[in-house]
């Protein structure tokens, strides 16, 4: 019903930067809250980020409060990760999801991307 595609990732030298999109197709016209989430080889999906519908309200994670910033522009039904100040502990693949109510958690989502590589390099 609703179809999310990320894109943006790639390999970055710590200290750098990239911003992820993701974009959304099908029921676009409901209101769902949006998420970023990542998960690195041997670990458990964790929730990065979050946004509202209107994007006013949002939520971080502590390891990315100050250098991540999660927008949305729904007249494009987009959703981004701009990232920055990048670590090697950011490595990982990270993946959009859209939930109908707020969450925080991966149960909390009802629709996933296919994710997209962030590597970082020491």
């Amino acid at each position: 019903q609703v179809q999310l595609v990320e894109s943006g990732g790639g390999l970055v030298q710590a200290g750098g930067s990239l911003r992820l999109s993701c974009a959304a197709s099908g029921r676009t016209s409901r209101s769902y809250a949006m998420g970023w989430f990542r998960q690195a080889p041997g670990k458990e999906r964790a929730f990065v980020s979050g946004i509202n519908w209107s994007g006013d309200i949002t939520d971080y994670e502590d390891s990315v409060k100050g250098r991540f910033t999660i927008s949305r522009d729904n007249a494009k039904n987009t959703v981004y990760l701009q990232m920055h100040s990048l670590r090697v502990e950011d490595t990982a693949v990270y993946y959009c999801a859209a939930a109908r109510l707020w969450a925080t958690t991966k149960d909390g989502y009802d629709y996933w991307g296919q994710g997209t590589q962030v590597t970082v390099s020491s």
